[in-house]
């Protein structure tokens, strides 16, 4: 392995078969090793594995607001994804379309003009998970802090001290 390091992650599933179908149908993710408790998947190079566990599958995902200079957005706290060059982002965001699948949020521009600036995209997939894709239109910005870092993290505090 050279450059970026795969990571792994874990997440419980209601339907090994459907999940199947969502991650290699409409992802594009190929199928690794599997059992019936557990497929593991290659999503863009790194490892997901969908363990049955139809207790800990919900869409009862809890939420934060943020983006109070656009429209506010409820995003959800736990989410996995990848991200993606501009060009792959925008095909895969009409390929889902395309697909039927409902997004949760977006597609949407965030922080345009600041640091970071992103498209990103939430959707579920069928046992409740929440999936966010996305791109950096400059990728050397990925970690680059907001200029203004204070009144941002003011705005969230605000945010999770009010959340009406």
């Amino acid at each position: 392995m050279t450059g970026s390091k795969p990571f792994h992650l874990a997440f419980p599933v209601a339907d090994l078969e459907e999940t199947r179908q969502f991650y290699c149908g409409v992802i594009g993710c190929k199928e690794g090793r599997s059992t019936d408790l557990w497929i593991d998947f290659n999503l863009y190079g790194n490892s997901v594995s969908a363990y049955l566990h139809p207790q800990e599958a919900t869409r009862d995902i809890p939420s934060n607001h943020v983006d109070r200079d656009q429209t506010p957005l409820n995003i959800p706290v736990r989410h996995f994804g990848i991200i993606l060059e501009w060009e792959e982002w925008e095909s895969l965001v009409e390929r889902l379309k395309e697909q039927g699948i409902e997004f949760t949020i977006g597609p949407r521009v965030r922080f345009v003009g600041k640091n970071g600036e992103q498209g990103t995209i939430y959707f579920h997939d069928p046992c409740g998970n929440v999936l966010e894709f996305k791109a950096f239109k400059n990728p050397e910005q990925m970690f680059k802090p907001f200029t203004k870092i204070q009144d941002f993290e003011a705005v969230v505090m605000e945010k999770i001290a009010n959340p009406s």
